[in-house]
């Protein structure tokens, strides 16, 4: 089986080898292809978005999963359910594409590792908040963990990155402009994430 997934960028795809983990211990012997997608910046809306999940269906998907953040730089979405009902709509009725959609940010699923992302930029700063998926449009969970490395101590960077696709993989990875140092291995040490 395959199933490809629709995602953001730099950010989802280092979370790819925890969630095969994850599913690998689960799935024992039917561990299913997964076949990223990375749009480096948001998802397509509308036409386009039905015309990607039909082409990559096409050519040999037996499911698509399209994962995108309720904060895309503009005021897409109003919430996760929003995004998901519209990304359905969008593509229309099949039983083969699934929407699911980060409320605001995937980074958003980074925060409960402060003190990862805290000692990795070597910054003393409070958390944003106990509740990650609350922290929204104002101030989305990318721009803190931004801020806190930009203004630590270890001269790493996290740039969330370009939010616009561009057409070709050629292009797509040409364009690529993320600098990860520390909120990569934040993701790639802590898997255990994943077994609660």
């Amino acid at each position: 089986m395959k199933i490809v997934l629709l995602i953001e960028g730099k950010t989802e795809e280092v979370f790819l080898p925890a969630l095969r983990q994850f599913l690998e211990k689960r799935l024992h012997g039917r561990m299913p292809r997964l076949d990223p997608d990375p749009y480096n910046g948001r998802l397509e809306k509308g036409d386009v978005l039905r015309r990607d999940v039909h082409r990559h269906l096409k050519t040999g998907a037996d499911a698509v999963i399209a994962l995108t953040d309720v904060y895309t730089g503009s005021r897409d979405f109003i919430d996760a359910a929003d995004a998901k009902r519209r990304m359905r709509e969008w593509v229309g009725a099949n039983d083969r594409f699934f929407a699911h959609a980060a409320q605001y940010e995937f980074e958003a699923w980074l925060l409960p590792y402060w003190a990862d992302i805290k000692r990795l930029a070597k910054h003393d700063r409070g958390a944003p908040g106990s509740k990650p998926e609350l922290i929204n449009h104002t101030k989305p969970p990318s721009v803190w963990i931004t801020e806190t490395f930009r203004t630590g101590k270890s001269g790493r960077s996290y740039v969330k990155g370009p939010r616009c696709r561009t057409n070709s993989p050629r292009q797509r990875s040409h364009h690529r402009r993320w600098r990860l140092s520390g909120a990569e291995r934040v993701s790639k040490h802590h898997p255990p994430a994943l077994r609660r």
